[in-house]
């Protein structure tokens, strides 16, 4: 009788300790490469054209985007980029950057990794009210 009670308890331990443990997928790691043919604005930071790495983490509660500039001959510095919001992909098949233009610039607002089921959401700033008054024809 000892023994079925310590076996029981031996299984309830080991089926509460992978219910507590994130799943192997939420563990897993994020990451690839993209191009860039001009400059671009992420977040408070300007990346110039050229050829990036990137890896995407869970740090705390928010998720941090880590980029690497690799073009050229050496690999640039690493670059970390909090991440606005990640939501669940819902139907794509391909990696997508998405970039807004405002005032004549390009900002990536969001980057889509249907690999992953992840897509990674960035502050865009607000257009300016001159340009946006400028484009509708009134002073």
């Amino acid at each position: 009788m000892r023994s079925i009670r310590t076996f029981a308890y031996g299984a309830f331990l080991m089926l509460s300790a992978f219910s507590i443990h994130p799943s192997m997928a939420a563990a897993q790691e994020a990451n690839g490469r993209f191009t860039l043919t001009h400059e671009v604005h992420l977040r408070d930071q300007v990346l110039a054209a050229g050829e990036y790495a990137f890896s995407a983490k869970a740090i705390g509660p928010s998720e941090m985007l880590i980029l690497r500039n690799i073009s050229g001959d050496h690999v640039r510095g690493s670059r970390m980029i909090l991440v606005s919001d990640v939501e669940t992909l819902k139907h794509s098949a391909e990696n997508r950057l998405t970039l807004a233009a405002r005032n004549g610039q390009s900002f990536v607002s969001a980057l889509e990794l249907p690999e992953f089921d992840m897509v990674l959401h960035f502050k865009v700033p607000e257009e300016s009210r001159l340009s946006v008054s400028a484009a509708s024809g009134t002073p």
